[in-house]
């Protein structure tokens, strides 16, 4: 069995991410409320550099913690990243367990670090299929963050586009038979109070690593009207200045719903 990398405690210590150099840079009164990043790459960038795959899952969790604080400077009020999709299943059985065990030691570890930066833990996804260890790790650690206030910080897990839809389907299903819904309440911001994202609003900007030029089932109702930004780093590379640079990028288009 691999051993497995320690989690350090608070990797980026307390110093601000950017300089005000890199500040200057933006238009605080446009930063995007909420970003949905989907952070993929981390096995390729691990065979890249001769790793085991499970390193570039590590390596991946950690990152996330820069990410995060640089987000709470840049002014994010929410982050929403795609950790583990209903696909995820179809990956090995040792895989899976290792992914498991990354979740449980993540949430636990890094809980009293989430306390102290202000960062309010939640996720989306059914969470019912995960191992009742991890399901204990995430509770106690939501508990633990419930009000924190600087950045929500949403983690997919177990989630897929279409099975919200369905899920969300099956609760307005229910609604109708204890009370009849009128077609003309059957409205798009009906839909969207049984989606697993109703508390949070769809994102703004939606980011995507490794350069794939998908969604991959992630927040297929919610991206409807997203800015989308594509890079070729691969997630355990990815660093705040690469999402300085989406932030930037968004800034600079002029975001037109409904097309034309």
């Amino acid at each position: 069995m691999m051993p497995t990398p320690p989690l350090s405690a608070d990797p980026a210590e307390r110093k601000e991410v950017f300089s005000s150099e890199e500040l200057a840079q933006v238009d605080f009164t446009r930063v995007p409320r909420h970003i949905a990043i989907l952070m993929d790459g981390n096995r390729r960038w691990a065979r890249m550099k001769k790793l085991a795959p499970m390193v570039g899952h590590w390596e991946g969790a950690e990152v996330l913690d820069h990410i995060v604080r640089a987000a709470v400077q840049l002014g994010v009020k929410t982050l929403t990243v795609y950790a583990f999709s209903t696909e995820n299943w179809n990956r090995s059985d040792s895989e899976i367990e290792s992914l498991m065990n990354i979740f449980e030691m993540y949430l636990l570890r890094k809980k009293e670090m989430m306390v102290r930066e202000g960062i309010c833990l939640d996720a989306i996804g059914d969470l019912t299929r995960l191992p009742s260890r991890v399901r204990s790790a995430f509770d106690q650690t939501r508990q633990a963050t419930r009000n924190c206030q600087k950045i929500n910080l949403i983690l997919a897990l177990n989630y897929g586009g279409r099975d919200e839809i369905r899920r969300a389907i099956l609760q307005i299903l229910e609604r109708n038979d204890e009370k009849k819904i009128l077609p003309e309440e059957l409205t798009e911001h009906y839909i969207s109070q049984f989606l697993d994202t109703k508390r949070w609003g769809d994102p703004e900007l939606f980011i995507r690593t490794s350069g794939e030029l998908r969604v991959s089932n992630f927040l297929l109702w919610q991206l409807s009207y997203s800015e989308f930004y594509v890079t070729d780093v691969l997630w355990p590379a990815f660093a705040p200045k690469d999402l300085l640079q989406a932030v930037i990028a968004f800034q600079t288009r002029q975001r037109r719903l409904g097309g034309g």
